[in-house]
């Protein structure tokens, strides 16, 4: 029997109507997303994610009350603004200790550790030297020869006076700490666990580049982390970590200069000569279990060179790094072989140092 075409249209819409309620009752499968805020703090932008499903909420507090404590920290541990308690140990150098609270007792303390491993290279007490060259890209001063040698004998971390808890002393006039090697990790761990107690499982916290990851995405995967191509424009990136519940530290000599008569001086300035850092290192990248850790060690590694700064990683438990030189090699340690992706396009031009036993 032959349908008339009018009729079999007629029974095909039927056939569609009456199975548009059907699709409209089947729930789509929940995907991964995130719920993001940034701000302006510690002379960078932050920018918190939290991940979740997309069926899920995020109360809007957990986000801004992240931010707040980031403020909150910032306004206790800088020594650029007036009345933090750093700055109040620095204004009473010479007189005596000054009782402060425990995240900056902890944070001037287990940055100690880092002092020894270089053997003074890093040095909070390096205020004095950090001021003079006054690095503000693109401004900064060269000092003179008179200038260092008046500041240098200022700068020794085992002259800070730790002796009574919870209290900060520098015994010279004219000393000053200086957290900006260490403070961004400190506060990251500490968003991180903020973010622990208010039940978040998933998040990635990014300190301008200082980024600490907490758990995993909400489907098990790991996050990417990319790194910075140190000769190219932000965002070029030579290749990307995956990870989950670690902290990723870059340090460069791209991220903070000036240059006066076509020579580049960068931020990152060693203790010993006054100047900025010599080490054939363009950029140093530390994974750690803790942001702290992973900012203290960048600025070491740098400050030490590829030699040494090799051997510091290689003589740490769970620590890794990824070294780029200013001659276009790049080392990767061994516990980073597996989760690293390279982009084949971006690290033309480079060379990957295969075996770096040999260095240390």
């Amino acid at each position: 029997m032959r349908i008339q075409q009018s009729t079999l249209k007629i029974i095909c819409l039927f056939i569609l109507f009456a199975l548009l309620p059907l699709a409209a009752c089947t729930p789509a499968e929940p995907t991964v997303t995130y719920d993001e805020q940034q701000a302006f703090a510690l002379d960078t932008v932050v920018d918190i994610k939290v991940y979740h499903y997309s069926n899920e909420t995020l109360d809007d507090s957990v986000l801004s009350d992240s931010v707040s404590l980031i403020s909150d920290l910032e306004s206790t541990l800088s020594s650029h603004i007036e009345g933090t308690e750093v700055d109040q140990i620095n204004q009473a150098a010479g007189q005596g200790s000054v009782a402060v609270s425990v995240i900056t007792y902890s944070t001037i303390k287990n940055s100690l550790e880092y002092s020894r491993l270089t053997d003074g290279l890093f040095d909070v007490t390096a205020g004095p030297l950090i001021s003079l060259w006054a690095i503000d890209p693109p401004n900064g001063h060269v000092p003179t020869a008179e200038e260092l040698a008046a500041v240098l004998p200022k700068i020794d971390y085992s002259k800070i006076d730790l002796s009574e808890e919870n209290k900060v002393g520098l015994p010279e006039a004219g000393m000053s700490i200086n957290l900006g090697a260490i403070a961004k990790g400190t506060i990251s761990d500490q968003v991180k666990a903020q973010l622990l107690d208010a039940g978040v499982e998933s998040a990635i916290i990014n300190l301008g580049g200082n980024v600490l990851t907490l758990g995993t995405k909400p489907d098990g995967s790991n996050f990417a982390i990319g790194v910075q191509d140190p000769a190219d424009d932000r965002g070029a990136y030579l290749l990307s970590i995956s990870l989950s519940d670690r902290a990723v530290v870059s340090s460069g000599d791209y991220e903070r200069y000036f240059e006066v008569d076509g020579v580049r001086y960068h931020h990152i300035l060693s203790p010993k000569t006054g100047y900025p850092a010599d080490t054939n290192i363009a950029q140093i990248t530390i994974v750690a279990d803790t942001g702290e850790q992973a900012d203290g060690l960048s600025t070491s590694v740098l400050l030490l060179g590829v030699k040494d700064g090799l051997a510091l990683i290689d003589s740490l438990d769970n620590v890794e790094a990824v070294l780029v030189t200013k001659d276009n090699k790049i080392y990767i340690t061994p516990g980073l072989k597996d989760l690293v992706t390279i982009d084949e396009n971006q690290s033309a031009g480079y060379t990957y140092v295969n075996d770096i036993s040999e260095l240390y």
